[in-house]
């Protein structure tokens, strides 16, 4: 019973060592050593105790990770916190079956093939993190590659693979390494460690190279950080607090032209505008932006919530949208909505959830990449939640975007993990597409980064500021860019071809 406490206790703990990799903890280095004990127990066990052993794993990892998740309900929806306790347990757990399956099935191959399956362990993870970004509505928020996007030298592998080849790495090492401590045998481990040397010294030389851009033209942008509280409800907030708002953004603007910007980013929906509604706040705020652009020749993107037109129930989007000097517009229409925020999932299991809160919105999804334009060159803008999805943003870039801008509102989550999560994750997108990313947020994060994923400027949560940086447009694509997720899908048949081998062996015995 004490050993079996033991194991149980060190697989738990595995997890939580894991999530200290990440922001806010920021101990990095964890990750290399984290999942040991856990591939330990695996490489040791029948199946049966690998898959617990996975599960505790990974509710100790999910469980730290996405520590704020209740706070959200239960502060901005009126949730119950018993509820919302209830709803982030239920997650939690649900997100551990991926660690429990996939400790399941690397036990099973270890058991046919104890000299070499270890190889499939990378191959494995990878199948699942890339299964887990698009199962049910898809929910890759915490990668285990996000915890080395400090680490720029290693993390430029993922302008190839994405980021699930970081993930491919950090599993590897820690296999080879299990695997030569329980056979005694050094190579897997030197093997390893060469790769992971190799990868770091590839990175620093793509580091010292300069930027691969055709384009010449150059110009200065800037971020705009309201600091507008997620507290506020337009529906209730007097009229003369939303006009100070305004003000204050207009303000905020006027500064970054003086330093030169040309293309200024507001947050997602930090004022509520919208260019297609009729009613005479939005008609005032459109025209005094119009005059703003026009008289200053500064292009703005928006964060606006736009309302279809000719229908007996209209449809609301959350939206970029892109104001140009000549005054025509631009928008894109988020594709990628947050489940139980801006609308409900499955709505004959979870109905009963809109029932206890108002948090919940009603947002429709938009069907395409649009791209903006900037003195004639395009750019991408996913939102909020989109930029988790490396796979969405890419399409961005494919289509042809030179430089890419995401807004967002992480206001809801306090001085919780989540926004540096959050900022970790839209810096990775950076560098698998080779493009500068400018991220405007309400309250924070905001930042400018380039294409090897270098913060050329960040702000603090809860300030106000100003980020302006001069920005070079790339056209030049990188192989992720280009071709996608093969890496994964690569990842993905090799792991099918070690199940239907394990299958093989299991029907000769």
């Amino acid at each position: 019973m004490r050993r079996k406490i033991i194991w149980l206790g060190s697989a738990f703990c595995s997890g939580l060592l894991a999530a200290l990799a990440f922001p806010k903890f920021n101990l990095s280095f964890f990750i290399w050593i984290s999942l040991i004990p856990l591939l330990m127990i695996v490489f040791q066990s029948n199946q049966k105790r690998a898959f617990l052993a996975g599960w505790l794993a990974g509710l100790g990892f999910y469980g730290l990770l996405l520590y704020w998740i209740p706070y959200v309900p239960a502060h901005y929806g009126n949730l119950p916190l018993s509820l919302s306790l209830l709803i982030y347990f239920l997650l939690i757990s649900f997100l551990a079956l991926f660690w429990a399956l996939y400790a399941w099935l690397q036990a099973r191959i270890i058991h046919f093939f104890p000299t070499y399956g270890f190889v499939a362990a990378g191959f494995l993870w990878v199948s699942f993190e890339y299964i887990l970004t698009f199962f049910l509505t898809g929910f890759p928020w915490g990668l285990l590659g996000y915890a080395q996007a400090q680490n720029l030298p290693l993390i430029q592998i993922a302008s190839i693979t994405g980021i699930y080849g970081v993930s491919f790495i950090i599993i590897f090492f820690s296999a080879s390494f299990v695997q030569s401590l329980l056979k005694r045998k050094k190579f897997p481990f030197f093997f390893s460690l060469g790769l992971v040397l190799l990868l770091h010294l590839s990175g620093l030389i793509q580091l010292k190279k300069p930027l691969d851009s055709p384009l010449s033209f150059q110009f200065k942008a800037a971020v705009i950080q309201g600091n507008v509280s997620s507290q506020i409800y337009w529906d209730f907030t007097p009229e003369a607090e939303i006009e100070k708002l305004f003000d204050h953004h207009l303000h905020l603007t006027n500064e970054a032209i003086a330093r030169g910007a040309r293309l200024v980013i507001w947050p997602e929906f930090s004022v509520p505008l919208c260019f297609s509604c009729p009613e005479q706040r939005y008609l005032n705020f459109k025209k005094r932006l119009e005059k703003l652009v026009k008289e200053t020749g500064v292009t703005l993107l928006l964060g606006t919530n736009e309302r279809s037109s000719g229908l007996d129930h209209p449809e609301f989007y959350n939206t970029a949208l892109c104001l140009s000097p000549d005054l025509s517009i631009t928008t894109y229409y988020k594709m990628h909505l947050v489940p139980f925020g801006e609308y409900t999932p499955y709505k004959k299991i979870f109905s009963f959830i809109e029932k206890v809160t108002h948090a919940i919105g009603d947002v429709t999804p938009g069907k395409e990449h649009r791209l903006h334009s900037f003195q004639g060159l395009a750019f991408g803008s996913p939102i909020c939640y989109e930029i988790i999805f490396p796979d969405l943003v890419r399409k961005f870039v494919k289509r042809g975007a030179t430089f890419l801008v995401t807004i967002t509102n992480d206001g809801w989550y306090g001085k919780s993990s989540a926004p540096y999560q959050h900022f970790q994750i839209a810096l990775v997108r950076a560098i698998e597409n080779r493009r500068y990313l400018l991220r405007s947020a309400t309250t924070g994060i905001s930042g400018i980064i380039d294409p090897f994923g270098r913060v050329i400027k960040r702000s603090s949560l809860m300030t106000v500021e100003v980020l302006e940086a001069p920005i070079n447009p790339i056209q030049k694509m990188t192989f992720y860019t280009r071709f996608g997720d093969v890496w994964s899908w690569l990842c993905l048949t090799l792991s099918l071809l070690f199940v239907i081998l394990t299958l093989v062996r299991k029907r000769n015995e």
